[in-house]
């Protein structure tokens, strides 16, 4: 199977990558269920890249229905080491306006009825998730989004991402208490994404894409999707430049991560206790265990 290093989760307004070349859709079944849509393996500028979009291509899953296991479990399979998730949030803060870009580097679970972890049935683990974002690889995402001074767009780093159930967006009252916590931007999918991509020990980082304001903001009472997809096309367009310039750098300093070892003293269940079918299943992401 053919395998690629980098990895990018696409969300809602952006379900290709324009300039991926000697493009090859694999299509994999997983221990887990299908995942969202094809993984689609290509070349940027010669670097091997595998992408995903995470509500398909034609954007039919809602995020509480993302097969958010199969997805990562898929990219761990094709041998993603570092994972950039594309995505488009709302902001919580006046400073951060529509269209800025964001990378988080906490987050903060609103989510309900979600699986998260790769575990159970015979396994017990706890992966370390103070920090749950890659700081190499979000310092390595900054630096490619200043160093392309896109027009109209600030970037912001560092900040906390809540991540809410969905579909629905927020009430004011919500929004306003969000603010409270000192939450920088809201979304519906990051969370279950970067403690399943923690477990299987790559390393993660995201980039928000602000659409709006979500609904605390006076001169902003409510979100419309008109406005939401207006601006998704828009931060497409420059994400699309951000994550070539980042595979650019990460092809010339790739790094160890301690993502890359988060599972090394995590296990409480002793590697021969685990149950034939639960090392079966959970295959890539614990085999060098065994």
């Amino acid at each position: 199977m053919a395998q690629a290093k980098i990895g990018i989760l696409g969300g809602s307004g952006l379900y290709k990558m324009d300039a991926l070349k000697d493009v090859q859709e694999i299509h994999l079944d997983t221990p887990f269920g299908s995942p969202s849509d094809a993984y689609i393996l290509g070349t940027l500028e010669g670097t091997p890249v595998v992408f995903l979009a995470r509500h398909g291509r034609n954007h039919h899953l809602i995020p509480s229905e993302l097969p958010f296991r199969a997805n990562i479990y898929g990219m761990k399979q094709l041998g993603v080491e570092y994972l950039i998730s594309a995505s488009a949030v709302g902001s919580l803060k006046a400073e951060v306006k529509p269209r800025d870009m964001i990378i988080p580097d906490q987050f903060i679970d609103r989510t309900r009825n979600r699986i998260s972890t790769f575990f159970g049935d015979g396994m017990v683990a706890h992966v370390g998730f103070g920090h749950p974002v890659c700081n190499q690889l979000a310092a390595i995402l900054g630096d490619a989004v200043e160093s392309l001074n896109l027009p109209d767009t600030t970037l912001h780093r560092g900040g906390t991402y809540v991540c809410m159930e969905g579909p629905a967006f927020s009430t004011i009252a919500e929004s306003n208490l969000y603010r409270s916590w000192d939450a920088s931007i809201i979304g519906m999918t990051n969370l279950p994404e970067a403690k399943l991509a923690r477990e299987a020990e790559i390393a993660y980082a995201t980039l928000a894409l602000v659409t709006d304001y979500d609904c605390w903001h006076p001169d902003h009472d409510h979100v419309t999707v008109e406005m939401i997809i207006d601006n998704l096309n828009h931060n497409a367009i420059n994400a699309q430049k951000v994550i070539l310039e980042t595979v650019r750098r990460l092809s010339q300093n790739s790094f160890v991560s301690e993502a890359h070892s988060a599972l090394k003293y995590a296990g409480l269940t002793p590697w021969d206790k685990i149950p034939p079918k639960t090392q079966e299943r959970l295959g890539v992401i614990i085999q060098k265990y065994l």
